[in-house]
């Protein structure tokens, strides 16, 4: 049986890179074409459904696809690769995870009406925000500008989702003065189980996620402000049908203060500063599990201090922004072991054996307009990093000489050409850059893989990984349709991936043995995406996207976790008030697997998605309501990032209503 997302930044220029278009930050970004538009009343939210969460609109993008573990947290994987090759940061703060089993990226410590837009980059152009290699994907928060007409403003949305019983509610509410502003969110969602396509229920795929935020910033001159803002999310019990444990509780508060300062002419042109404070506990335990034969907490914490000091330059067709980029981060994650009388402890360790990371670069992204027609871009990197281990005895056991301190240099170039020719534009672009071995590559102890089912220990001692990319896309837009190739070619050597260790045996009973992180020669990656969309009747649009992806080591074996052949299609028809959405998305059959991974062959699927909404008014407020059904055929499917082949969710019927005021 069935079951029944302005913002205006208060300066700035952005310099975007070969792939990108010039305009102004004061705007939210389109994941499909990593595109700015002026607008200060678009919200995050997709073609099919309004209120999405943080993962499901960048699940919009074809630049991103996710590892799900279960209904809640998914990894995002810019360019088919993982985390620790992505920068994620919230308005250019770092925040690391405190979750050895990558149940809490940044991602989902922020909620939709938090924020503003989401900023993509692809590969080294993202390194204006750290080392990376795949790119970087910023969180931009809403921030209301000074001096609005309106003083007061908001939203409130709520709705409700059959399969899984969810209820959510999120408010938003804004006030703009001409010296002051402030800006105040509030989200709450809770589900139950999900039911596959077989209506079978995924046992321990419920959560329960609550999130507010709060920004003020007093205008101190003409053309300076200062600002405060703060986020605050808790997720308890939280289900992950993947994994053998589930969360109990997880806790972030992410804080920041910031200086800004306009220059009405010279070289300069904007000056802004920022002192952050994030700390993130985690808590994993098995205590709704009582099939394991040994039960396991393993709680961890993450502390972060950072400074981020920009300045944006402009001198005729030439502009820069330079960014210095500073923080400390301390990671500590455990492991207490059980027999079944839980009041006896039989095991302790450090999954992360205490240690702090430090990091210091500073980043330089310039723009030169050679013509109307063509532009140059161009940048790089600097960065230095440290290690430190408190426990570092604990990493000797499989490494004897591994060093308990350890500093690195970490380099970043990148240049791109963009030329417009009338309709048609194109693009080509490099880059060659450095990353360390996150906390996990490094300092690893016994963290337990359900996917391959291998204990994964860190070597402190691993080679950076070194990136070589060349990418280019070519387009053509008039006033009713666009489209447009884009590719990219990535060769990493120093590969870090894990291969089986001859020596010790696995601590999980479940393990069937131990891994060590350890660097290939090299790997490449390659990723294409073709996307159209037009207008096919006055009232009537059209939009198509097909991505591809390959990726093997050194020898010619298959990576994990690389998108097969995609495809996703969508029709949007508006009459008055009414709004009429269709989708339709799949993938191939995953043939290029890989078993010493844990992977299998996945079968090809396909999605059909429909949704309805009518705008009216309630006095003077815009009101929409929304209905849709996604999954409409009820299919039973399991995708090629699914941990451990869990199903995805079956039919499922969704409405909301957002009032506006």
């Amino acid at each position: 049986m069935m079951k029944f997302l302005t913002t205006m930044a208060f300066f700035g220029t952005v310099v975007l890179n070969a792939q990108d278009i010039v305009k102004q930050q004061d705007s939210i970004t389109e994941l499909e074409e990593v595109e700015v538009i002026a607008t200060a009343k678009k919200r995050i939210e997709t073609d099919m459904k309004m209120a999405v969460s943080v993962d499901e609109y960048l699940a919009s993008s074809a630049d991103i696809s996710f590892v799900k573990r279960g209904a809640f947290a998914w990894e995002p994987l810019l360019n088919n690769m993982s985390t620790e090759r992505t920068a994620v940061t919230i308005d250019g703060m770092h925040i690391f995870g405190a979750c050895t089993d990558k149940m809490d990226p940044v991602t989902s410590y922020v909620e939709s009406n938090n924020l503003s837009g989401i900023d993509i980059k692809s590969g080294q152009a993202g390194s204006l925000h750290g080392s990376t290699i795949a790119g970087s994907i910023d969180l931009k928060r809403k921030s209301t500008p000074f001096g609005l007409e309106k003083k007061w403003g908001g939203t409130y949305q709520s709705g409700f989702e059959l399969n899984n019983d969810q209820w959510f509610n999120l408010g938003n509410i804004s006030y703009s003065g001409d010296g002051f502003t402030a800006d105040g969110s509030v989200s709450f969602r809770k589900a139950g189980n999900y039911s596959d396509g077989h209506n079978d229920e995924v046992h321990h795929s419920q959560f329960s996620k609550f999130n507010t935020s709060l920004g003020m910033a007093y205008k101190t001159g003409p053309l300076s402000s200062i600002r405060a803002d703060a986020i605050f999310d808790v997720a308890k019990n939280v289900g992950f049908p993947a994994l053998p444990m589930d969360l109990w509780l997880s806790r972030a508060i992410i804080t920041s203060a910031s200086y800004k300062q306009l220059f009405e002419d010279g070289l300069i042109r904007a000056w802004d500063t920022k002192f952050y404070f994030n700390a993130i506990e985690h808590y994993m335990d098995d205590t709704t599990r009582p099939e394991n034969l040994v039960h396991m907490d393993m709680p961890g914490w993450s502390t972060t201090y950072g400074l981020l000091s920009r300045a944006t330059l402009k001198h005729g067709r030439f502009a820069s922004e330079i960014q210095l980029n500073a923080y400390e981060n301390l990671s500590i994650a455990e492991m207490h072991m059980y027999p079944q009388d839980r009041s006896k402890k039989t095991m302790f360790a450090y999954s992360w054996p205490e240690v702090t990371t430090r990091f210091g670069g500073i980043s330089v992204n310039n723009s030169w307009d050679i013509s109307e027609k063509s532009q140059l871009n161009f940048g790089g990197a600097i960065g230095l990093h440290f290690n430190r281990s408190r426990y570092v005895e604990f990493n000797r056991i499989f490494h004897p000489e591994a060093s308990p301190e350890k500093t690195r240099f970490l380099p970043s170039l990148h240049a791109g050409y963009l030329l417009n020719l009338g309709h048609f534009h194109f693009s080509a672009g490099t880059g060659y850059g450095h990353r360390a071995p996150s906390v996990s590559e490094g300092y690893g102890y016994y963290i337990y893989n359900s996917f391959d089912r291998y204990d994964y220990i860190g070597n402190p001692d691993l080679k950076n990984e070194v990136s070589y990319e060349i990418n280019a896309s070519a387009g053509f837009k008039n006033r009713k349709m666009s489209m447009e190739a884009r590719a990219n070619y990535f060769h990493i050597e120093n590969y870090i991936v894990g291969e089986i260790l001859s020596t010790g045996s696995p601590m999980n009973y479940q393990s069937v043995g131990v891994k060590g992180y350890t660097s290939l020669d090299y790997a490449t990656l390659f990723n294409m995406s073709l996307n159209a969309s037009g207008e096919i009747l006055p009232n009537l649009h059209g939009e198509g996207t097909l991505t591809y992806a390959r990726g093997t080591d050194h020898k010619n074996k298959n990576l994990p976790f690389i998108r097969p052949l995609s495809y996703r299609a969508s029709l949007h028809f508006t009459h008055r008030h009414f709004g009429f959405r269709t989708s339709f998305n799949g993938d191939a059959i995953q043939k290029d697997y890989s078993p010493e991974y844990g992977e299998d062959q996945t079968p090809a699927y396909a999605i059909w998605n429909i949704s309805a909404d009518y705008t009216f008014m309630i006095g003077n407020h815009v009101t929409v309501l929304q209905l849709g059904a996604e999954n409409v055929f009820d299919t039973y499917y399991s995708t090629y990032a699914d941990w451990g082949n869990i199903p995805r969710m079956g039919r499922n019927i969704f409405t909301s209503l957002k009032f506006n005021f």
